[in-house]
């Protein structure tokens, strides 16, 4: 009689390391604090899909406001992302950036994915990681607001390296015609100096990413509230004026 064959698979390093590469590769999800927290089955691919999803949403977003420019379109920007970040978490969000710049890589090239990438990309990423832990208002707004102004500065570096051009000398340009008819009107007889012209650019930059980071919030509230992802709450300031 033919003795059985033994199993080498079984108990041999060799199949504990592949059991471990494969676990990297194809996550447990029945321990995923994700899928635990939102009630998902584990055998469900819904994760993946509405990773897709809102990924392939947030570089469309970017793409038809490439092509048909629309203002308020900037503020959902970083929501999908930040979103993914809210039902799904760290991992999932990080796959979503990713899949968004991929995607734009494809449609429209390297630099205008890594144009979305800073600073929406990661925006979002940080909005949905401050949103989860709960962060407050005014320190997000603040974190958001460094990162939307290094990724204006960002933009004006790289796209003023592939023109040839110096964008920040423009804009400096464009605001010291300003503040010399502010001068005018005021009766100064007097010249604006660089610095000062400078540091008015500045200003108003930040002030406009102030500005924008606010209403990214209060969209955000709205919006996932009725998703049943909720933000922090806001200052009662805020809230009063939402109220009337």
């Amino acid at each position: 009689m033919t003795a059985p064959i033994p199993n080498n698979s079984q108990g041999s390093p060799e199949a504990d390391d592949d059991r471990g590469w494969l676990d990297d590769i194809v996550p447990n999800l029945e321990k995923s604090p994700e899928t635990q927290r939102q009630g998902v089955d584990p055998n469900s691919p819904i994760v993946m899909v509405e990773t897709a999803f809102l990924a392939s949403a947030a570089g469309l977003l970017w793409l038809v406001n490439f092509y048909f420019p629309l203002g308020p379109m900037m503020i959902f920007f970083p929501l999908p992302i930040a979103i993914i970040y809210l039902r799904w978490g760290n991992r999932a969000a990080g796959m979503g950036v990713l899949v968004a710049v991929l995607l734009l890589s494809v449609l429209m090239g390297p630099v205008r994915a890594i144009q979305f990438l800073i600073p929406y990309g990661v925006l979002g990423w940080t909005f949905g990681s401050l949103w989860f832990r709960r962060s407050r208002w005014s320190f997000a707004i603040f974190l958001g607001t460094v990162l939307t102004t290094f990724g204006t500065f960002f933009r004006i570096w790289l796209v003023s390296l592939l023109l040839g051009d110096d964008l920040w000398l423009y804009a400096t340009i464009q605001v010291t015609g300003f503040v010399e008819w502010i001068f005018n009107i005021l009766g100064i007889l007097q010249q604006p100096s660089l610095n000062l012209v400078q540091g008015l650019t500045v200003a108003a930059i930040v002030v406009k990413n102030i500005v924008y980071v606010g209403l990214v919030h209060v969209v955000a509230y709205i919006l996932c509230n009725r998703l049943g992802n909720p933000i922090p709450d806001p200052p009662k300031w805020i809230q009063v004026l939402m109220d009337e």
